[in-house]
């Protein structure tokens, strides 16, 4: 079983940044596995934020951050990461950082076995 921990969410106003953090544990976790960052906002669905895949050479991105949120990872540590900045009111949100052991790069949430609790974002104007 894989457990996913995501960090670093807090208030920000908008222009400001933040790093998103998703540390992940467990005996059947490898460190190949594709990563994805969601987020939900009040009243709607979750939606895709970015993707990167196991070895972190390929990345993908929904347009409405593309250009100001960037995905990594950091296998050694089993970490993935989401660094976003220029953030706007409306990237508030609950972000969710998904693994999945599959090679590969996912862009929807059946794309993904194991989910984090996930960590408040808010964005004040």
């Amino acid at each position: 079983q894989v457990q996913l921990v995501e960090s670093g969410g807090g208030l920000v106003q908008a222009g400001g940044s933040l790093r998103l953090s998703c540390a992940a544990s467990g005996r059947t976790f490898s460190s190949y596995a594709a990563m994805g960052w969601f987020r939900q906002a009040p009243g709607k669905e979750r939606e895709f934020v970015a993707a990167i895949s196991g070895s972190g050479g390929s990345t993908y991105y929904a347009d409405s951050v593309k250009g100001r949120f960037t995905i990594s990872r950091d296998n050694a540590k089993n970490t993935g990461y989401l660094q976003m900045n220029s953030l706007k009111p409306e990237d508030t949100a609950v972000y969710y950082c998904a693994a999945e052991e599959r090679l590969g790069i996912f862009t929807t949430i059946q794309g993904y076995v194991y989910w984090g609790q996930g960590t408040q974002v808010t964005v004040s104007s």
